[in-house]
């Protein structure tokens, strides 16, 4: 019989002798206690697909860092589509310097899962450190509830009318599509969820085609963004044709310099810490993309509270947050972020910040 406890695979204990490199604020060199990184693995409460294909676990990766007693934690989820393994992620890790900083950390690490992780252990490191929360720090106002979207899971249309209607309630859903009988599941999902807003993703699933066929009957449906039709990299069509449809940005989005190569093709961006590279360079990117005239989505891939905390202060007056990953658990973490009917709330100090 399967659990809806999370299972803990330890991938190594890394101490550090030698100094910690700046502190988050910049001040004196300190002493690293230990770096600890470990991976853990949440069961859903249901079946997870997207075009890519579907699970029944969330694997996560937790870096643990400690100094003078205190501890910080930082999660995040490698993820094979852009190169990553648990592995990998641990390996970026320890292969890490003796003398290290938040600040240095996009010198020494991509983009990525772990410099994610790395980088909101840190924030939290501080935030305990100086007794404040990491908004406080960040020079950023006391966050609010966000109302955060509800994903429908890639199903036939039957079933993807059911999810709809079990979710109607909900004032977003995101639809995830890419896979043969589409048109279906949109007319279902808005049969099963007539008033909801809709943000329709496709994970790279479309051809330029059926983009080009979809796309009228999106604005029909009242559909509010389309979340990344096409592949990464083979999406210059998108610059030629009407969009009716605000087109978001996701597999072709990670950080800053991302940003250049979007224009004339996206409306939007979605920005996820783990794609990022953690809370500092997602913050610079929020702030950038709106610069650059882009609308703002802020997401996750399918984690505990723990990834979803930082990203909570980034989504801050974000156009479309999709903030869900807990509520596709079989059972979130202790001191997980609530969600009622408000949105979801900022963290609790005892999960992060």
């Amino acid at each position: 019989m399967a659990t809806t406890a999370p299972l803990l695979r330890p991938l190594g204990r890394l101490a550090r002798a030698g100094a910690f490199g700046e502190d988050i604020s910049g001040q004196k060199k300190e002493r690293v206690v230990r770096i600890e990184v470990g991976c853990e693995e949440f069961p859903l409460a249901q079946a997870f697909a997207i075009s890519r294909g579907a699970r029944m676990t969330s694997e996560v990766l937790v870096a643990r860092v400690a100094q003078a007693g205190l501890e910080g934690r930082g999660e995040c989820v490698p993820y094979a589509r852009y190169g990553e393994s648990p592995g990998s992620v641990a390996a970026q890790i320890s292969a890490l310097p003796e003398r290290f900083g938040r600040a240095g950390l996009a010198e020494l690490l991509p983009p990525g899962a772990a410099r994610n992780a790395l980088d909101c252990a840190l924030w939290d490191l501080e935030a305990k450190r100086s007794r404040r929360r990491v908004w406080e720090l960040a020079g950023l106002p006391p966050p609010r509830p966000v109302v955060t979207a509800y994903t429908l899971s890639l199903d036939a249309p039957e079933m993807m009318r059911a999810q709809a209607a079990r979710h109607a309630h909900r004032p977003l859903l995101k639809v995830k599509v890419g896979a043969p009988e589409d048109m279906a599941r949109l007319e279902a999902v808005r049969e099963g969820a007539p008033a909801a807003r809709l943000v329709v993703d496709a994970n790279e699933g479309w051809s330029a085609e059926v983009y080009a066929d979809l796309s009228p009957h999106l604005e029909r449906l009242g559909v509010s963004v389309v979340e990344q039709p096409l592949p990464a990299g083979d999406d210059a069509m998108l610059a030629e044709i009407a969009r009716p449809v605000p087109v978001c940005a996701d597999e072709s989005c990670h950080d800053r310099a991302s940003l250049a190569a979007l224009a004339g093709k996206y409306d939007m961006v979605n920005i996820k810490l783990d794609k990022a590279g953690g809370l500092t360079e997602a913050l610079a990117l929020r702030d950038a993309a709106r610069a650059a005239g882009f609308g703002v989505m802020v997401g996750c891939m399918v984690a505990t509270s723990l990834a979803m905390a930082p990203a909570v202060l980034v989504a801050q007056g974000a156009d479309v947050v999709d903030l869900d990953g807990p509520l596709l658990l079989a059972q979130d973490r202790a001191d997980g972020l609530t969600y009622d009917a408000r949105g979801v709330h900022p963290p609790v100090r005892a999960l992060w910040g």
